[in-house]
């Protein structure tokens, strides 16, 4: 019988199962991640190798006039050392680790989730799935709102697969991207985004993309050829707050 409940238990039947409890649902970037990892043996004793987290979230990616989904990880932590589970063992391990500041927030269509992967020697690994809400930093937050005061409309939020222009820590990033709602916004621009490039606790590093509205023939090509595109690169300090709609504004009129 031992026997056969270790075959059983190296297809996944009968085998160590893992659920991990957050201590809450809801983070800022760059907060620190807390909880436990509970598992449970099976029907046989199991060697484990290592339990680790990892951070994940889905982006677009396009080829060939499609669109593909893709998720990518932000970052894994291991959780523990080699240890073995008995027949139907309970363990609990503690874990806390910082969510990266470069961490996606859950606005939009975006959607991040803590992935417990439990590496077991011949056997198939149990897996557990927890999704958070990621709130934006201070800094984030403040340059996501002004642009409201200046006149702007957040209207999608995606994360897509990073161009050949822009240098991310991952393989995409993720883009706000505002409509024009009145004043002199709305009769010169089609659009902005907004793109984090990174973030550090006092400081954002921002590139804004900002699309003209098309007149006459001679912008007509200059669309064709991206030419209505202007790209500003910015860093935003904890000093940059009390004037940063000043700061923004000017950044967006040198290019109307």
């Amino acid at each position: 019988m031992s026997i056969f409940n270790k075959a059983l238990a190296s297809i996944g039947l009968g085998a160590a199962k893992v659920d991990t409890k957050l201590e809450k649902s809801s983070y800022v970037a760059g907060e620190t991640v807390r909880g436990i990892v509970e598992i449970k043996g099976g029907n046989v004793e199991q060697d484990i190798a290592t339990i680790y987290l990892t951070v994940y979230t889905t982006y677009i990616r396009e080829a060939n006039d499609k669109k593909y989904t893709d998720s990518a990880a932000i970052n894994k932590v291991q959780v523990c050392s080699p240890f073995s589970i008995k027949a139907n063992e309970g363990k609990s391990i503690p874990f806390s680790f910082e969510l990266s500041l470069d961490t996606p927030v859950t606005m939009g269509k975006t959607k991040v989730w803590i992935q417990t992967g439990v590496d077991i020697k011949n056997a198939v690994d149990p897996t557990d799935k927890d999704f958070i809400e990621v709130k934006p930093t201070n800094i984030a937050t403040r340059v996501l709102n002004e642009m409201t005061n200046l006149g702007f409309r957040l209207r999608k939020v995606d994360c897509e697969k990073a161009s050949l222009k822009i240098r991310s820590h991952f393989p995409f990033v993720q883009e706000f991207e505002f409509a024009p709602t009145s004043g002199t916004y709305r009769s010169h621009l089609d659009e902005l985004e907004i793109v984090f490039l990174s973030q550090a606790q006092n400081s954002a590093e921002l590139l804004i993309q900002i699309d003209r509205k098309v007149r006459g023939l001679g912008s007509l090509f200059a669309e064709a050829l991206d030419m209505d595109e202007s790209y500003v690169r910015m860093t935003i300090t904890a000093q940059d707050l009390p004037h940063l709609n000043t700061k923004l504004s000017q950044a967006i009129a040198k290019h109307l």
